[in-house]
């Protein structure tokens, strides 16, 4: 069964096609590679998947049915290639904050909090402001914020820009047990060897255009 169908996708800003008739349909449980380089038209495509933009044209099916990206997001977790976090904020704070935001309530959302820092040995980091974190540990904060909720669709965006090789082994460690679990994971990047190394399926992109599509 496919999760995600993108049907046509047309997205222009001014002159610029940045999604130019793309269409491809994405498996229940696999990992799927989103490869193209800086300016392709990945985080465009990425952003329509979100509800963040709206397509020009064409459609989207989720999970059988026509996207509604207000019912729907709460499904998907995104992990944007920009820090999306709030700076001031204390992480222990931050987190169970964003994961209310995805219907968990204040008692299990502190329980799979804990769990996950102390997986990531980010037990010490509670009181601790985001502004006070590198870029490599503030990515890990930033992963486990989105796949908190136990989303049905995962959407990564260079999820490991700024990791040193044993945190994005971490990362990479938990990618495969989130989809051995049931999620779906969008895995977007400009490195090859990252795709091949992690994913079932591809497309490639290049100015906004579909390039080729299928198994790695």
């Amino acid at each position: 069964m496919n999760i995600l169908e993108l049907h046509n996708l047309k997205k222009y800003f001014a002159t610029q096609k940045a999604v130019d008739d793309i269409s491809f349909n994405i498996k229940q449980g696999s990992i799927f590679g989103l490869l193209g380089p800086n300016g392709a038209g990945k985080t465009t495509l990425l952003r329509m998947i979100t509800g963040i933009f709206y397509p020009d044209s064409g459609h989207i099916i989720f999970n059988g049915k026509k996207y509604d990206p207000v019912n729907d997001v709460g499904y998907i977790g995104y992990m944007p290639e920009e820090r999306g976090l709030y700076k001031k904020m204390k992480i222990g704070e931050q987190a169970l904050y964003l994961a209310q935001l995805k219907g968990l309530s204040k008692v299990d959302a502190t329980q799979k909090i804990k769990e996950w820092f102390v997986k990531f040995e980010m037990q010490s980091w509670w009181n601790k402001k985001v502004e006070d974190l590198s870029k490599g540990m503030s990515q890990k904060l930033q992963f486990v914020t989105t796949v908190l909720h136990e989303p049905k669709l995962i959407i990564l965006d260079e999820p490991f820009s700024g990791l040193d090789p044993v945190n994005a082994n971490l990362i990479k460690d938990e990618i495969f047990n989130l989809s051995k679990k049931g999620s779906t994971i969008i895995f977007s990047t400009h490195r090859m060897e990252q795709v091949e190394e992690i994913c079932d399926h591809i497309i490639l992109v290049n100015k906004g255009e579909k390039i080729l599509d299928g198994t790695v």
